[in-house]
């Protein structure tokens, strides 16, 4: 596996602790434990983008939005699409 420097919540400025709680907050509930938390408590993919708070926010924020309840599709409809993704791009997560 390739390593990644990351910045860990206990170490984060102001700057990336906003980033990382604003993209939880568009998250769905479903979603607030990570299934493989990282020293922080967070997930390692987001803690993956920890030097760069902005992409952070903008690209975890981004399927925050996508996953949004208010969107005409079900949560269903959703982790299907989500999946194929994944299975198209030989995702392993």
């Amino acid at each position: 596996m390739t390593w990644i420097k990351t910045i860990p919540m206990s170490e984060a400025d102001a700057k990336l602790r906003q980033a990382i709680e604003g993209q939880r907050g568009l998250y769905p509930v479903e979603y607030a434990t990570p299934v493989h938390p990282d020293e922080s408590g967070g997930s390692t993919i987001v803690g993956s983008h920890t030097l760069i708070p902005e992409a952070l926010y903008h690209a975890f924020g981004t399927f925050g939005a996508l996953m949004s309840p208010e969107l005409p599709l079900s949560r269903r409809q959703h982790e299907m699409i989500t999946t194929m993704v994944s299975v198209t791009n030989r995702c392993k997560y």
